[in-house]
């Protein structure tokens, strides 16, 4: 499959999704140790709005590629099935927070990060998908 532009925006806003989500997670947590946690809830705001705008880019550009190679319903494969469950988590959360609910909130992102961002990262490591060759076949000769 060729670098199309749907894919470098896909490709693009989900590596950054996957740099900024940590930051997200770390500024609002803080350091635990022998000193008090330090929030800084500013940071953690700004880098969470960045991290969702990232996470509905890609979900949404998703939406746009198509693979004809994989098994898939009307041009959609397998790992289109987080395009909904991204969505569906983001306004959960977002709905957890309006209602006070920080723990709800902490938990579902959390999910999202680990589950969108990791989890399907690593069906995009396949060998036959555009990530997959890139990585295994040009830059390690594997394939």
């Amino acid at each position: 499959m060729p670098m199309t532009p749907m894919i470098a925006v896909h490709l693009t806003a989900a590596l950054a999704a996957l740099v900024v989500g940590p930051v997200a997670l770390w500024t609002r947590r803080g350091h635990t140790g022998r000193i008090a946690a330090t929030q800084r809830p500013r940071l953690h705001r700004a880098a969470g709005y960045a991290w969702v705008t990232l996470m509905l880019l890609t979900a949404l550009s998703a939406l746009f590629i198509h693979d004809p190679v994989l098994p898939g319903w009307f041009g959609f494969s397998p790992i289109h099935f987080f395009v909904p469950l991204t969505l569906g988590g983001l306004a959960q959360a977002f709905r957890q927070l309006f209602r006070g609910n920080v723990a709800g909130h902490r938990k579902t992102m959390l999910g999202l990060y680990f589950g969108a961002c990791v989890g399907a990262g690593v069906f995009t490591l396949l060998p036959q998908r555009f990530l997959g060759q890139l990585v295994w076949g040009q830059w390690l000769g594997l394939l």
